[in-house]
């Protein structure tokens, strides 16, 4: 049998949290040795999901539970806050992070990559681990080529902290690998109201929508002579961003390096 991939979580009694720590537990590939929360301490984390007792206790004490557990995986679905001080602690103990939480800056990717070459170990950061918004994305840069006029427009809850989502940003960036930057609309417009147009970036814009009852929905809208072309994804449940946690696990022992973006997990 093949030794067990031995997994922390961070944030794991969040909504996302709590969805990675049921499928590590249901996984037989993965061990579920610690669980960091900042509430609920001392709770069982399997009872937290609604599963049988695992005896793995929920701590607040990241760097002890690292310590105590040995995890060779972090996964960490926490708040643009603390992300950043987590990976720092999990790089710092040779634990491999795999970080769903965006809002990182350029420099804060560049700077956690080289630490986690001076360990010779992978992380991953991935505004979503969604293989269908992988591909979304993958399909748009594409298109790019050949319909360089677009927008993107993401729908989030009324509770989703940053703006834009960092799926937009990762398309946005994606988008312009594969083209140049052309400022589209009439060069005389003009917002009569603040934002109407949307955030710019490299030309193009983005809009973010944010409405209860909403969960994570994307498009990228091209427009052409005579046509338009829409790519769009839709989320409907966190379980459904499992498959690609489960592959990152997996992935990232392979790596040496900081990986930013799912997509190069995906073939």
């Amino acid at each position: 049998m093949t030794e067990q991939i031995r997994v922390a979580v961070a944030g794991a009694g969040g909504r996302m949290g709590k969805e990675v720590v049921k499928m590590v537990l249901e996984d037989p590939d993965f061990r579920l040795v610690a669980a960091v929360n900042l509430s609920d301490e001392g709770l069982d984390a399997g009872t937290l999901v609604g599963l049988p007792a695992c005896g793995v206790t929920l701590s607040k004490d990241l760097e002890l539970a690292l310590v105590e557990g040995k995890p060779q995986v972090l996964v960490d679905f926490t708040t643009p806050q603390s992300a950043y001080s987590n990976t720092m602690i999990a790089i710092k103990h040779g634990v491999r992070p795999v970080i769903g939480t965006t809002g990182f800056t350029p420099e804060q990717i560049e700077d956690l990559d080289k630490q986690c070459q001076e360990r010779g170990i992978g992380g991953l950061i991935a505004p979503n681990f969604s293989i269908g918004a992988i591909l979304m994305m993958k399909f748009a840069a594409q298109a790019a080529k050949y319909f360089p006029h677009l927008e993107i427009i993401e729908y989030h809850g009324d509770q989703k902290l940053d703006a834009p989502s960092g799926t937009a940003i990762k398309t946005a960036e994606l988008i312009a690998m594969n083209r140049e930057e052309l400022r589209q609309g009439n060069p005389d417009e003009e917002e009569t109201i603040d934002g109407a147009r949307g955030g710019y970036y490299n030309g193009f814009r983005i809009h973010s929508v944010r409405l209860p009852g909403v969960f994570a929905q994307q498009e990228v809208i091209f427009g052409g002579f005579g046509q338009t072309l829409k790519i769009r994804h839709d989320s409907y449940e966190r379980a459904g961003y499992m498959p690609g946690v489960n592959l990152a696990i997996k992935k990232v022992l392979e790596y040496k390096g900081l990986i930013y973006g799912f997509e190069h997990f995906v073939d």
